[in-house]
């Protein structure tokens, strides 16, 4: 048995613990597969890299109208999909690297089981070796969610996982599921000049969103995308042409290719917890608390495996928390997840911070709402716009900003200064006039909707 002080389990924002605050400890960190997890190699980085190419597509098929006569002759499935992994695999290479020759620092490449709650076992290569640890941080994030008629009817699929190393194009695809991770694929595919048809159980895509703007992005992915809203999946089958779903109202979708995006799983049951005192929620995410402390004493965890939040930047926060608290036992500090931001890279782009209208209403906040439109803006005229909004929702008793939610191009980068509102407690009409705004900028959008609040 190999003693250390820490023993990391995942090496995505897991390897954000191994700084100078454990430059005297024995570390192991232990990876099964790639080190960077899945934002890296499956997740946030290669998908935005996707997003930005099927951009560019849209841009050039949209170009008539502003006076430029483009065509987009080809699409080179292959230079794309090399050109971006031939950036983010030497990148994960590089991650590891830098830890096999860290200081105090093991790289143990296998999977690691507890057998209780401060022992390892890893099966490496050509072994299985044990590991033991005074503290053990448990960052193995999650995995595709495998539907059980989609499992049942043995049908080849994709998943967020694998659809980006595939090695062609396929004529038409079906996506399981309309949350951010289906949007964002439907974007990507049918850009690049995929037949997209997406089924989903509710009426609406992304309804994790502010109402409004979900039913807005619904109305326009209708447009783009074949919508089954409102259908469950009964049965899938192979056929000639590729795989058929059975919808529920009798009816058959079929395609060349199956992609899920049902949502993801923690990884907790590849674990062996149940020789641990860790406790799991209903859902199998691991139970922590506001310190990042699982309910087994120095055993901790960080990101999809106990977060509620599934986003890299909520695991990072996370990461760099635990890591002051394992080098400040005396001096904790408290995970901040009050204003978590996301955003969907889709087309549009979504992203929203803070409480949506109806979250609003149900806290009992008396609120104002303000809605204003990109083309209301000199910017939204030169992008020629027609359907950008910009939200935002406020407390009339305290005049502080309640929310912000953006559909629009560059809404990621737009919704920022609300983020930054929300961290410090700057009111509302403080945000909108006490600062200068870019004119002609596109953040001008912001700065209406926020003059547009009735807060008398």
């Amino acid at each position: 048995m190999t003693r250390y002080d820490i023993a990391v389990i995942g090496a995505g924002s897991g390897n954000f613990l191994i700084n100078r605050s454990v430059r005297d400890k024995r570390v192991a960190i232990i990876e099964e597969n790639r080190f960077g997890g899945t934002c890296l190699n499956v997740g946030c980085i290669p998908t935005k890299m996707f997003v930005h190419t099927a951009d560019i597509a849209t841009w050039i098929r949209d170009s008539a109208r502003f006076g430029l006569d483009a065509r987009l002759d080809d699409v080179r499935w292959a230079d794309i999909r090399d050109r971006i992994f031939g950036r983010i695999d030497p990148n994960a290479v590089e991650a590891r690297q830098g830890r096999v020759t860290g200081a105090n620092t093991t790289v143990l490449d296998g999977h690691a089981i507890f057998t209780d709650d401060h022992t390892l076992a890893v099966d490496l290569a050509d072994r299985t070796e044990e590991v033991t640890a005074d503290t053990v941080v448990i960052a193995a994030g999650g995995r595709p969610v495998v539907p059980a008629e989609i499992a049942d009817g043995g049908v080849p699929f994709e998943t967020s996982d694998t659809v980006m190393r595939i090695d062609a194009l396929p004529r038409s695809m079906t996506i399981l599921g309309g949350g951010f991770i289906g949007s964002e694929f439907a974007h990507i595919f049918s850009a690049l000049g995929v037949e997209v048809t997406i089924v989903v159980r509710g009426d609406a895509l992304v309804r994790r969103t502010d109402e409004e703007i979900s039913k807005r992005f619904t109305e326009l992915a209708g447009k783009q995308w074949n919508l089954c809203l409102g259908h469950a999946v009964t049965a899938a089958r192979t056929t000639g042409a590729g795989v058929a779903l059975e919808l529920d109202d009798g009816s058959t979708v079929e395609s060349e290719m199956l992609l899920l995006a049902t949502g993801r799983a923690p990884n907790t049951d590849r674990l062996g917890l149940d020789s641990t005192g860790v406790e799991l929620r209903d859902d199998g995410r691991i139970v922590v608390d506001e310190f990042g402390r699982t309910t087994a004493p120095g055993v901790w965890a960080l990101g999809d495996i106990s977060s509620e939040f599934a986003l890299k930047h909520v695991a990072n926060h996370e990461a760099r928390t635990i890591a002051h608290n394992l080098a400040h036992p005396d001096d904790l500090r408290a995970f901040d997840h009050r204003y978590v931001p996301s955003a969907v890279f889709s087309h549009p782009q979504l992203a929203g911070v803070g409480l949506t209208e109806r979250q609003a209403e149900e806290a009992g906040h008396r609120i104002a709402v303000s809605t204003r439109a990109y083309a209301d803006t000199a910017y939204g005229w030169a992008m020629e716009d027609t359907t950008g909004i910009c939200k935002v929702i406020a407390d009339k008793d305290t005049g502080l900003l309640l929310g912000a939610h953006i559909m629009g191009p560059d809404a990621s980068t737009l919704i920022q200064p609300a983020i930054q509102a929300l961290h410090f407690a700057t009111p509302a009409r403080a945000m909108a006039r006490g600062q200068y705004w870019i004119h002609p900028a596109m953040s001008e959008v912001l700065e209406n909707a926020l003059l547009g609040l009735d807060l008398r």
